[in-house]
């Protein structure tokens, strides 16, 4: 049996760059960087006190404040970005089968400020005092849950937690539920709300995070030789992915085809990649293969790109290893973690709206703050200015602690 397509009718996020996609892709094309000094708490004792923070949040425009207490600030971001592509898809569950709709969201941590609070008050006010809400909103998949729940959606419902390529991977699988007939409609992508103290003081005692507190503009620069650790983000990139003929026959705007996806394993070390770059290549090996795209089909490259000194050298290696020296040469390659920051779990979802972005409007996003690229960076990484290029064929990578590589690939119908 071959197939079924997936496109992708809906999209919707919540970033330090803003909460609607014109925005955010207004701000990418301006090359402007959401990171700045953190606000929502102190961070006196903490050593990086910057990051890509979402500012003025109160649970989100499309929610009650009553409802939106009730979950965790990740799951509030993934409730209100589903909200949004729901819009922008134009769908109206009430007229739809909902046992062939379902919600795959990923996140690499979950309600991480929900078990801080919860935990400080058993401490300080005894066990009895913790809240009843305290599992349902820190649970990884608070996120999918909830959203399934606000349309009564009776499908395919899970999370996916492979750190950061959690994004990535729920597309896939959400892909898969529509592919092989399970499902019609899924609403799917990434949700992070790990920014704070404790998640930020993990990070910090990891000796990932970049310490350039008197310029946090500047501190996330992939591929740069000036480059120190990648930058703690939050927010959330939710897509609708439908099944091709029912989305025409509807009418809906298809922004592009989920055309096929990869992924693979390390099978090395916990945090640091495969300093070959082996995993990755394969990721994109799987995904090209699935999507029966040839290496020279592929116009563009969104990189994981986290301004880290192994990660952004082995993802150098995976490209030139799939791709071949002199193709990989040629290849336009950017990380939009120069001007988001690192999402973690979510970042596969906002990358991957981000790649949609340049695939409608025919131009790439930047990777600002490259000055002088750093030893083993030496390919195209679109250097600090968009670039306008007719694009047929795009990739998104996500890579994670674990060792977890996830590609997808994305093309015009």
């Amino acid at each position: 049996m071959s197939k079924r397509r997936v496109v992708i009718t809906g999209l919707g996020c919540v970033t330090s760059l803003g909460l609607e996609i014109p925005k955010l892709w207004q701000a990418l094309m301006a090359g402007q960087s959401g990171i700045k000094t953190i606000t929502r708490w102190d961070t006196s004792q903490h050593e990086v006190k910057f990051g890509g923070e979402v500012s003025d949040w109160d649970g989100g425009p499309n929610l009650d404040k009553r409802d939106a207490k009730r979950i965790d600030r990740f799951a509030q971001f993934a409730l209100n970005a589903a909200i949004d592509a729901v819009k922008d898809a134009g769908l109206d569950f009430a007229k739809e089968d909902t046992w062939r709709c379902g919600s795959i969201i990923g996140t690499g941590i979950g309600g991480i400020e929900e078990f801080e609070q919860g935990y400080k008050k058993m401490l300080e006010k005894g066990p009895d005092r913790v809240s009843p809400f305290m599992v349902p909103k820190l649970m990884c998949n608070a996120g999918s849950g909830n959203v399934s729940i606000y349309w009564g959606l009776h499908g395919p419902n899970s999370a996916v937690a492979t750190a950061c390529a959690s994004g990535g991977h729920a597309i896939g699988e959400a892909a898969e539920c529509i592919r092989h007939g399970t499902a019609d409609i899924m609403i799917t992508g990434g949700s992070e709300a790990a920014m704070t103290p404790l998640g930020m003081a993990c990070f910090i005692a990891l000796k990932a995070l970049s310490k350039r507190n008197d310029n946090p503009a500047a501190a996330s620069r992939p591929f740069d030789k000036d480059r120190d650790g990648f930058i703690l983000s939050e927010g959330a990139g939710i897509l609708v992915l439908e099944e091709y003929e029912r989305a025409k026959a509807r009418g809906a705007k298809i922004y592009a085809e989920m055309r096929g996806w990869g992924q693979s394993a390390d099978g090395s070390h916990i945090t640091a990649p495969d300093e070959e770059g082996r995993g990755a290549a394969r990721a994109m090996q799987c995904a090209l293969e699935d999507a029966a795209c040839r290496t020279d089909e592929v116009d563009y490259i969104n990189a994981h790109g986290t301004s880290t000194q192994l990660g952004d050298v082995a993802e150098t290696k995976a490209i030139k290893r799939l791709f071949g020296e002199d193709l990989a040469r040629k290849m336009p390659i950017s990380s939009t973690k120069s001007m988001t920051g690192h999402l973690l779990g979510a970042s596969g979802g906002v990358e991957a709206i981000i790649s949609l972005m340049a695939l409608q409007h025919g131009v790439m996003p930047p990777t600002i703050n490259l000055e002088s690229p750093g030893e083993g960076c030496d390919l195209d990484y679109i250097p600090n200015v968009p670039r306008e290029k007719k694009l047929k064929t795009v990739i998104s990578n996500s890579f994670g602690f674990g060792g977890h590589n996830v590609c997808l690939v994305l093309s015009k119908i």
